[in-house]
């Protein structure tokens, strides 16, 4: 006999652009707010585009973080999809105070 699953599924979303595109700086930093709300980095997946550009993918636990930068307009893109609340809102809390230009609704 299976065990019923109570609950109800969810997934979260936050997306914003912030104000930096310095590849390394993003990477570190989106790594430690991962680790620090939470969340469990299964893999991390990134391309460096030609000439300028780049986009990473963190593989969560608990969903996926993507980001993309655009050099040319001095700003970059982050997605973050997450089925954890609390890690969630940790996360967005920390990075909403540091980072953010224009949160998208």
């Amino acid at each position: 006999m299976m065990s019923q699953i109570k609950g109800k599924a969810q997934i979260f979303n936050f997306s914003a652009w912030i104000k930096d595109t310095n590849p390394n700086f993003l990477k570190e930093r989106l790594n430690t707010l991962l680790l620090n709300s939470g969340f469990d980095v299964l893999g991390f997946q990134e391309h460096y585009f030609h000439p300028v550009g780049y986009t990473a993918l963190w593989l969560l636990g608990e969903s996926h973080l993507a980001l993309h930068t655009f050099p040319e307009e001095k700003k970059s893109y982050i997605e973050l999809s997450s089925c954890n609340p609390e890690y969630f809102q940790l996360f967005c809390d920390d990075i909403s105070n540091e980072m953010i230009i224009e949160e998208k609704e």
